[in-house]
């Protein structure tokens, strides 16, 4: 159990073991959610990358993607169609 004191503006310092648990960098922006008459502290990034991952779920499946390679290739598949968009030349 880690304990912080508060300041008269309300504020607190997050202890650095639990900054370190969370992946808590300076900048970065901390979540309270409530459960009950408990505060839970998360770290606003992760949960925004849980959140993508969940909507994203089964998504490479569809598209075909099985490896490393047919990401790699995506990739370059896309980049000509970007650059073909890009320098096109007009007639």
């Amino acid at each position: 159990m880690e304990l912080a004191k508060v300041t008269t503006s309300g504020q607190i310092t997050i202890p650095v073991q639990i900054r370190r648990k969370l992946g808590i960098k300076e900048g970065d922006k901390v979540m309270f959610l409530e459960e009950g008459n408990k505060v839970i502290l998360l770290n606003s990034s992760q949960i925004a990358l849980e959140k993508l991952q969940s909507a994203m779920s089964g998504e490479a499946e569809k598209a075909g993607i099985e490896d490393e390679e047919d990401v790699v290739e995506l990739c370059k598949d896309v980049r000509k169609e970007l650059y073909g968009k890009r320098y096109a030349r007009n007639g």
